[in-house]
């Protein structure tokens, strides 16, 4: 975990030197390529010694699956190739070398370049093979239409902004990125045509790397001071269990699981940082003119901290494996999408059997609570001081109900996972089960504007705005429209 951290920090300062010394008005693309994938290899190397050669053989045999297989079925290969190599190191660290350990392993960068590597070969695959009318809009934003050379995959998997903690980003924005492209904005003239500017200066990521490396400072201090005094294992104390009452009970597990996030929150938002540090995230303006540098944020504290359903916590966690399980599984899945993709996102995050049963318990959760939504939620919008009450009782609700899926997810095993939720008499399992046979569940057609509740929000605005608004540079304040500007950026740029 130190070495970790110290390569996160030295990360941070090669961020601010490429950015300067080697900024893409000064350099080629390909010497940034090959700055940024040596200084990732170093990095991986001093953090996780000779284990950091599985990263290059992952990469190296997925490339040569992708040249020699041809774009028609490489997708598939190098799906199933990049998460099979994934799972066997996971078996081999997880029940040969150290069960139940929470300090950093090489697992979980591969975990990134497992994305990396399934994304671009969904995205040449959709560019290079299938018909332009044939993919939805995100799809055709996203499509590679060449085939990387090695040093850009390399960089891409393997660069050192995001090699120990990612977050995923797309291809195209990486490499839109490393060229010198991402602050060419798209400006709609009157008479409908666009007309493609470039930024005079490019804008300065200063005040937005200091403000998340302050929460990274917050959330590390909340992490070291508060957490370990409200273990997660403590919901399963048999004192606990035998003295406390179920308001109490039902509180400390609220308390200990919310408690349990900071350690995310500094990673991810380091991570972040560490990406904007080299200039790389940038995402427009705001109505207001002020700079946004979360296009490849991976969470957003607030709504997590006040989400008031289950489905607006998934769409801010973790957003950017959000958006891999839906562009490789969820929008190409040919039945029960909700369902495959929770399983995927089990089979990712590793073998332990506390994933599964959280995952198994987290569809179970989003049916219900999309049933409930459906066939309640307007009896309580129309009053403002209801619609105030609703939110708050929906917010308690949203908080046990994802503070109880997540426990087995922390405890790992299913001894623990199994008391916890016994000493709970597996009540809200027996609720969503009780909601689903009393609500009618509502059937979706994939590609309709209301998907499943896996489904990120910004996807729906996609399908209704992409037509009408192509090209055009989004300029709303509203947090959610992420993915429709990134179509709208791309539409201009040459491949």
């Amino acid at each position: 975990q130190v070495n970790f951290v110290v390569c996160q920090l030295f990360a941070l300062l090669a961020a601010v030197w490429f950015r300067t010394y080697l900024h893409s008005s000064k350099t080629s693309p390909f010497i940034r390529h090959v700055v940024a994938t040596l200084l990732g290899l170093y990095l991986a190397l001093f953090c996780f010694g000779w284990y950091a050669l599985h990263f290059v053989i992952q990469s190296g045999i997925s490339y040569y699956i992708m040249i020699i297989i041809g774009v028609e079925n490489m997708h598939k290969y190098c799906f199933v190739f990049a998460l099979g190599y994934l799972t066997v190191c996971q078996i081999t660290r997880v029940y040969i070398f150290d069960y139940g350990q929470y300090s950093a392993d090489f697992s979980g960068p591969m975990m990134i370049i497992t994305q990396k590597i399934t994304s671009l070969a969904f995205e040449i695959h959709d560019g290079m093979f299938r018909k332009n009318e044939d993919l939805t809009p995100s799809q055709r934003c996203l499509a590679v239409r060449r085939m990387p050379s090695l040093l850009e995959y390399l960089s891409y998997n393997c660069n050192f902004m995001g090699i120990l903690a990612g977050p995923l980003c797309s291809y195209k924005d990486y490499i839109t990125f490393i060229e010198g492209r991402s602050y060419q904005l798209q400006q709609s003239e009157a008479n409908g045509k666009e007309d493609t500017k470039y930024e005079q200066t490019d804008p300065s990521p200063n005040v937005a790397v200091a403000q998340k490396l302050l929460i990274c400072g917050l959330s590390l201090l909340f992490h070291m001071t508060i957490t370990k005094t409200l273990p997660v294992e403590y919901n399963i104390d048999d004192n606990f269990r035998a003295t406390a009452s179920w308001p109490v009970r039902f509180f400390y597990l609220y308390v200990s699981l919310m408690a349990a996030r900071p350690k995310y929150y500094f990673a991810w938002t380091l991570a972040d940082a560490i990406n904007n540090a080299a200039g790389f995230g940038f995402r427009g303006y705001d109505k207001n003119g002020v700079t946004r540098w979360d296009l490849i944020s991976n969470l957003r504290i607030q709504q997590i901290e006040f989400s008031t359903s289950f489905k607006m916590f998934l769409d801010n966690w973790n957003i950017q494996t959000a958006l891999w399980l839906k562009r490789v599984c969820y929008e190409r899945a040919t039945f029960s999408p909700t369902i495959q993709t929770f399983i995927l996102s089990a089979i990712w995050h590793g073998v332990y059997p506390g994933y599964y049963l959280t995952f198994l318990t987290g569809v179970l959760m989003t049916l219900a609570a999309r049933a409930i939504r459906n066939n309640i939620r307007h009896y309580f919008v129309e009053s403002p001081p209801v619609k105030l009450c609703y939110d708050i009782v929906t917010w308690m609700a949203t908080q046990a109900a994802i503070s109880y899926t997540v426990v087995p997810f922390v405890l790992l095993s299913v001894k623990p996972s199994l008391t916890f939720y016994s000493s709970c008499y597996f009540c809200l399992h027996i609720a969503s089960i009780l909601v689903l046979l009393v609500f009618p569940l509502k059937r979706t057609q994939k590609g309709s504007k209301k998907h499943e509740s896996v489904q990120p929000v910004w996807s729906r605005k996609l399908e209704e705005e992409s037509l009408l608004q192509k090209n055009s540079y989004s300029t709303t304040n509203n947090s959610f429209s992420q993915k429709q500007e990134i179509t709208c950026r791309y539409q201009a740029l040459k491949q």
